[in-house]
Order: structure tokens, then C-alpha cells, then sequence
């Protein structure tokens, strides 16, 4: 009966660590997650740092949900500076990220 608890619980907490709690808003669904490259035409405005949660219970979250989760906030956060573009400036590093954010619609 234990080793059914365990499983359940364990079960539970792995689908936990899976969720995303991140929502991407209205003006920041316009808001693209482009390359360096891809952005050379367009006008430099600012940076932004955005975290979420690299950890839950302990556990490491999935990667490319932190991924996930950084890019929609990096995108929400371009909208507050007038941005249309965010570029990745360095990998993720416990939940942390900095992004470049680009001007590059008229």
C-alpha cells in the first residue's frame, strides 16, 4: 500500500515540474523570439531579465519549459519598452535569462 502512495505521489509531483505557470499577454503574443541574425536590420532599444521557477519541490523543472517560460516573460516584459523582438543574449542559468529587445516593425 506504501509503494502505491509513492508512486501516486512521485507521479504527481513529475507532472508538477512539468507545468508551465506562465502566460503569455495579449500585446506580448505579438512580441517574436528571433536570433542575433535574424534581427540585423532592426533598432536596438533596451535589455530585460526575466527568472521563473528552474526548481520545484527540489526538483529540476524541464528544460525547454524554463525555456518556455522565460521566453514568454522576456516577450511580456518587451511591450513595457516599446519592443516587438527579444533575442536571447545567454543561455538560461537557474531559471534566470537576459534578453536584448529589438524594434523591428515600423
Amino acid at each position: 500500500m506504501n509503494i502505491i502512495k509513492i508512486f501516486i505521489a512521485y507521479f504527481l509531483l513529475l507532472n508538477i515540474v512539468a507545468c508551465t505557470w506562465v502566460g503569455v499577454s495579449p500585446q506580448g503574443e505579438k512580441v517574436r523570439v528571433l536570433t542575433a541574425k535574424e534581427v540585423s536590420a532592426c533598432e536596438r532599444i533596451g535589455k530585460t531579465t526575466v527568472n521563473t521557477a528552474a526548481k520545484l519541490a527540489g526538483l529540476n523543472r524541464y528544460a525547454h519549459k524554463v525555456q518556455s517560460e522565460l521566453n514568454t516573460l522576456a516577450r511580456n516584459s518587451a511591450v513595457e519598452i516599446g519592443g516587438d523582438t527579444v533575442v536571447a543574449v545567454d543561455a538560461p542559468v537557474d531559471g534566470r535569462q537576459v534578453f536584448e529587445v529589438y524594434r523591428c516593425m515600423p
